[in-house]
């Protein structure tokens, strides 16, 4: 069986030479098949709700074996679908044997904070990509510019969405057995009227 190579550009790297520049790198870059892209800055918002979502899992999952990581921390795509690296807002990884410094490859949950430059890419691209890891229970895209996201849950049938919207809604994990109101995901955000908690 013959296999036809396909050929690589003058910017083609290989996935290691990618691993050890980020290392060092003072953007972040995420890498699609043998191509790095430069990742864009986050917005106040960004930074509050993908924080607010770390430091919700980080409280209801002490003790337990979910790990969740925020930001820096890569998620490995499975090679037989796209070389790739990228680097989710948020993820919880449950394995322990899976430990490599820099990047994750059996993680359960992903968390995208989407805005307007990402959202294409995020519910797109990334989305799917994510799907292709077998660990992965839920992929949730959270929502910058209003209170809402939605959820893709692994089912024997597909990837069924959940849109979950407005106050009194609640974020339901129940792979990791975690639940999150919306409000605390936007506490001090535009959208929540940058109502400081208990104000």
């Amino acid at each position: 069986m013959s296999v036809t190579a396909i050929p690589r550009t003058a910017d083609w790297i290989p996935p290691d030479e990618y691993l050890e520049g980020e290392r060092s790198a003072e953007l972040r870059h995420e890498y699609v098949d043998g191509r790095v892209y430069a990742m864009m800055g986050a917005s106040d918002d960004h930074n509050r709700i993908a924080g607010n979502i770390f430091a919700e899992l980080r409280e209801r999952l002490r003790g337990h074996r979910g790990e969740p990581f925020i930001n820096d921390m890569k998620v490995k795509i499975p090679p037989a679908f796209s070389d790739g690296y990228y680097y989710p807002d948020v993820l919880v990884a449950c394995d322990p044997t899976d430990n490599a410094r820099y990047f994750r490859e059996r993680p359960t949950v992903l968390i995208e904070v989407l805005s307007t430059e990402t959202e294409r890419t995020d519910r797109r691209e990334k989305a799917i990509a994510y799907r292709q890891i077998p660990t992965v229970e839920a992929c949730v895209l959270v929502e910058q510019e209003r209170m809402a996201g939605t959820i893709l849950r692994r089912t024997e049938p597909g990837w069924p969405s959940d849109v979950i919207e407005a106050p009194g809604a609640i974020l339901k994990l129940p792979g990791i057995g975690v639940e999150i109101p919306l409000e605390r995901i936007y506490e001090r955000t535009a959208v929540a009227g940058a109502r400081a908690p208990g104000s």
